[in-house]
C-alpha cells in the first residue's frame, strides 16, 4: 500500500479520496488554488500544498506544478478524481517516468478511449455494438453529407474530443446539416482546441445507461453493475440510479458482458465506466469509456457494498479484484445539487452561503465540501453536494429522497434542490418512464 497520495482535486472528490485513504491509514496531501484556500478538503488532508492562482490552467491543469507538490511532500502517489487531469494521458505518463504512482488506467489505455471516434473503432473490433456511424474522423463536407445519407437522418456530430456536450449538433434533415456539421466543428476548436468530428445515427427516445467496471494489474476485471444516468440537461447528468428501472435480467446479463469485454480488449486497469445507449427495443451501444471514476460512483457504493475509492486504491497498489460475483441490494439514487437556477436554465450561480443543514436518518448520504460561511467560487464546476438516499424498493427511496431533500438547507445561494423535488414528484420519473429528453417537457415552474 502507497505511503502518501497527493489528490490532483478539489471539492467534495477530494474529500471523499481522504476518507478513503485515512481508512487505509494513507497520508494526504491536497492541493489548492488560492479561491480554495478555506475548503475543506485543505482543511481535512495531513498536508496542504498552494499550487496557484484561481484560473484552473494555473493550478489545478498545472502538471509542473503537481509534480513538484508530490516531489517535496515525498507522494508516492496521486489520486486524480474526477475532470482536470482524470483523463490525460500526457499527465499519466509524467508520473509513471517521475516514479510517482497515476491511481488510474496506464497511458495507453486513456489515449485507447479518451478519443471518441477511436474508443468507438476498438469496441468494434472487440464485438461491442456501436451506433452506426463514420469509422473516425469526418473532415470533408461532402464527405460527411454521404455518410448521413447512407446511415438515414436523424444523424448527431460530435467532436471526438467533446465532454460535457460541447461541440455536439444534431441534424434532423439534408437542409440543416451543413450548417450543425460547421458549427460542430467550431464550438469542438474553440472548446478543445481541437475541431474534429464524426458522425452518428441519433438514437431516438434512448436511456443513458453505464456498467461500472473495475480491473487490476493481472488481466482481471469485473462489474458492479449498472447506473441509470438518462436525466440529464445539455448532456450533462442531474440525476443517477442504481439499478436501472428499465432493466431486466437478460439485458443486464448482456450488457454486463459486454462492459468486461470492452474493458479486457484494452486490458483495462482501475477504475472506470463503460457508457451505452439503449433504445426503447432494448438494442445497446456502446457511446463511451469513462477511465476514472465518476461523480455517481455512490450510488453503486450503496448497492453492491464496497467503497470503489478504497477498491480504487487498492489496485493500484497491486492488490487483485475479487472474483466472486457481487450482486446489487436494493436501490440508491443520487442528485447532483449544483449551485444553479434551474428556472434561469440552469444558470451558475457563485456566492456565499450563508447558511447550510444537511438531512440525516435512515438511508441518506450527503457528499459535500460545502458549509456555512463557504463562499463558492465562480472558476470552476458549480457542484457543491451529491445527495444519496437507498433503500430496499426504489419507490421507497424515490420518497425518502424527497424527504432529504425538504431538510437539506442551502441559504445564500441558488441550487437544484427545488427542481429535484419536483422531479422526485414527477408522474413520469417515479414510473421509470423516460429518457434522456426528459427534460424537454419539464414543467419548471410552480
Amino acid at each position: 500500500m502507497f505511503k502518501k497520495i497527493l489528490i490532483a482535486n478539489r471539492g467534495e472528490i477530494a474529500l471523499r479520496i481522504i476518507r478513503s485513504c485515512k481508512e487505509l491509514g494513507v497520508e494526504t496531501v491536497a492541493v489548492y488554488s488560492e479561491a480554495d484556500r478555506d475548503s475543506l478538503h485543505v482543511k481535512f488532508a495531513d498536508e496542504a500544498v498552494c499550487i496557484g492562482p484561481p484560473p484552473s490552467r494555473e493550478s489545478y491543469l498545472n502538471i509542473p506544478r503537481l509534480i513538484a507538490a508530490a516531489e517535496i511532500t515525498n507522494s508516492d502517489a496521486i489520486h486524480p478524481g474526477y475532470g482536470f487531469l482524470a483523463e490525460n494521458a500526457q499527465f499519466s505518463e509524467i508520473c509513471e517516468s517521475s516514479g510517482i504512482k497515476f491511481i488510474g488506467p496506464r497511458p495507453a489505455m486513456i489515449t485507447a478511449m479518451g478519443d471518441k471516434a477511436l474508443a468507438k473503432e476498438t469496441m468494434r473490433n472487440a464485438g461491442i455494438p456501436v451506433v452506426p456511424g463514420s469509422d473516425g474522423i469526418i473532415e470533408d463536407l461532402a464527405e460527411a453529407k454521404k455518410m448521413a445519407e447512407s446511415i438515414g437522418y436523424p444523424v448527431i456530430i460530435k467532436a471526438t474530443a467533446g465532454g460535457g456536450g460541447k461541440g455536439m449538433r444534431l441534424a434532423w434533415s439534408p437542409d440543416e446539416f451543413e450548417r450543425q456539421f460547421q458549427m460542430a466543428r467550431t464550438e469542438a476548436e474553440a472548446a478543445f482546441g481541437n475541431g474534429s468530428v464524426y458522425i452518428e445515427k441519433y438514437v431516438e427516445q434512448p436511456r443513458h445507461i453505464e456498467f461500472q467496471v473495475l480491473g487490476d494489474q493481472y488481466g482481471e476485471v469485473i462489474h458492479l453493475g449498472e447506473r441509470e444516468c438518462s436525466i440529464q440537461r445539455r448532456h450533462q447528468k442531474l440525476i443517477e440510479e442504481s439499478p436501472s428501472p428499465f432493466m431486466d435480467a437478460e439485458l443486464r446479463e448482456k450488457m454486463g458482458a459486454a462492459a468486461i469485454k470492452g474493458s479486457k480488449s484494452v486490458k483495462y486497469e482501475g477504475a472506470g465506466t463503460i457508457e451505452f445507449l439503449v433504445d426503447k427495443n432494448r438494442n445497446f451501444y456502446f457511446m463511451e469509456m469513462n477511465t476514472r471514476i465518476q461523480v455517481e460512483h455512490p450510488v453503486t457504493e450503496q448497492v453492491v457494498g464496497l467503497d470503489l475509492v478504497r477498491e480504487q486504491i487498492a489496485v493500484a497498489a497491486g492488490a487483485k479484484v475479487s472474483k466472486k460475483k457481487l450482486r446489487q441490494v436494493g436501490h440508491a439514487i443520487e442528485c447532483r445539487v449544483n449551485a444553479e437556477d434551474p428556472s434561469k436554465g440552469f444558470r451558475p450561480n457563485p456566492g456565499t452561503i450563508s447558511g447550510f443543514h444537511t438531512p440525516g436518518g435512515y438511508g441518506v448520504r450527503t457528499d459535500t465540501h460545502a458549509y456555512a460561511g463557504y463562499t463558492i467560487p465562480p472558476y470552476y464546476d458549480s457542484l457543491i453536494a451529491k445527495q444519496i438516499a437507498f433503500g430496499a424498493t426504489r419507490e421507497e427511496v424515490v420518497d425518502r429522497m424527497y424527504r432529504a431533500l425538504e431538510e437539506f438547507v442551502i441559504e445564500g445561494v441558488a441550487t437544484t434542490i427545488p427542481f429535484h423535488m419536483k422531479v422526485m414528484k414527477d408522474a413520469r420519473f417515479r414510473k421509470g418512464d423516460f429518457d434522456t429528453h426528459f427534460l424537454d417537457s419539464f414543467n419548471f415552474s410552480d
